[in-house]
């Protein structure tokens, strides 16, 4: 394992990443075989984390950052196995807790390019409370969550995204349980980036990476991962060249969002503010009738307000007639890292000095204090 020289001189790097030692102009560029450990890759064959660990060895070069500068944490899960495979700083944690232990290594190391490997079941069952406040405050650092709808490393029980009855190991006769969107719950924790993208599109997996990394704050980025074995087909519908251009609805910033094509029996539908308060998909042929123009919606992931991504993000459903990918919400709030780090600056700034032992002792003795005989 390599160490980190925290005494080399620092640079401005990418937006979304704190100042951290800058690489060397004399070294050769970095390629995915730099970020590729000498470990054995232990999935299951045809597994959707292969095509995702893949376009991640390939992007980090991208990042311009030295490999001790990058940490990856996960919690449990398959997905879990990650930091593994990355030739970079990582730590395989515990259940639903990488948020949480990302949260103080991005505070206290900001020096790092923190980020989470996580899963449907890891996040969002034993590790939901950890999430939703990672997002709440906003802390810097880059969250993956691998969606397969289904536990896959403890053989097959319904998760918190498998769809409503559901057959597996823990419910026999199906899920009663509703899912939760993940997209959703993240615009509802006031996230300051969410997206969504898919395992086997290289392309846009790789571009929504890049803006999540670049984005200085908690991003999530939910990915729609195939589990072969205990889950086989769960994205079939929005995979298959044949519905792709029909179901999956593109977010584009600045532009109308649409659904299918004009080459597409029904032709191309608009996405337009419906009397009921929400969103929903109308014929073009119908907004051009009604003059429903003004009704459009036009893609705005800047926009202060999480209320239109959080109805676009409604959309979705389990017959995926309508799955929105892309970025659903981008925009700038002060950092919880950075915050903590003022606030402990301006202590000992105040303070005259760093704490010594005469400080912490007159802390915890405090302004009042008992003797209990």
């Amino acid at each position: 394992m390599t160490s980190i020289d925290l005494g080399v001189p620092t640079v401005g790097a990418p937006s979304g990443i704190a100042d951290v030692p800058a690489l060397d102009p004399d070294a050769p560029k970095q390629t995915k075989r730099d970020f590729t450990s000498d470990q054995e890759v232990r999935w299951c064959p045809g597994c959707g984390d292969y095509a995702i660990l893949a376009t991640v060895q390939g992007f980090l070069p991208d990042l311009g950052l030295r490999k001790e500068n990058i940490t990856f944490v996960s919690g449990i899960g398959c997905s879990s196995r990650f930091p593994y495979y990355l030739d970079t700083y990582g730590m395989h944690s515990i259940h639903g807790r990488a948020p949480a232990i990302a949260t103080g290594l991005a505070t206290s190391r900001p020096d790092q390019s923190v980020w989470v490997v996580t899963g449907d079941g890891d996040a969002l069952s034993i590790g939901g409370n950890h999430l939703i406040h990672a997002l709440r405050r906003n802390v810097n650092m880059t969250i993956l969550l691998f969606n397969n709808k289904i536990y896959g490393l403890t053989k097959g029980q319904y998760s918190p995204t498998s769809d409503p009855g559901t057959v597996t190991k823990s419910s026999p006769m199906g899920s009663l349980d509703a899912p939760f969107n993940p997209v959703s719950l993240a615009l509802g924790s006031e996230a300051t980036f969410v997206a969504r993208t898919m395992d086997s599109d290289r392309k846009h997996l790789t571009s929504v990476l890049r803006a999540a990394a670049e984005h200085r704050g908690t991003s999530l980025v939910e990915i729609y991962q195939n589990c072969p074995i205990f889950n086989d087909g769960a994205f079939q519908l929005i995979k298959d060249r044949d519905q792709q251009q029909a179901r999956l609805v593109h977010l584009v910033e600045g532009e109308p969002i649409t659904a299918g094509s004009h080459e597409l029996e029904g032709g191309r539908e608009i996405l337009i503010r419906a009397d009921h308060g929400g969103v929903e998909f109308v014929a073009e042929g119908v907004v051009s009738a009604k003059g429903w123009h003004d009704r459009v919606v036009v893609h705005d992931p800047h926009a202060e307000d999480p209320s239109q991504a959080f109805a676009i993000s409604r959309l979705d459903s389990t017959s995926m007639t309508h799955v929105p990918m892309g970025i659903f919400r981008q925009v700038d709030r002060p950092t919880y890292d950075d915050q903590v780090r003022a606030q402990v600056d301006s202590a000992v700034e105040l303070g005259g000095g760093p704490a010594t032992d005469d400080d912490l002792a007159d802390l915890l003795r405090g302004s009042e204090t008992w003797t209990v005989a």
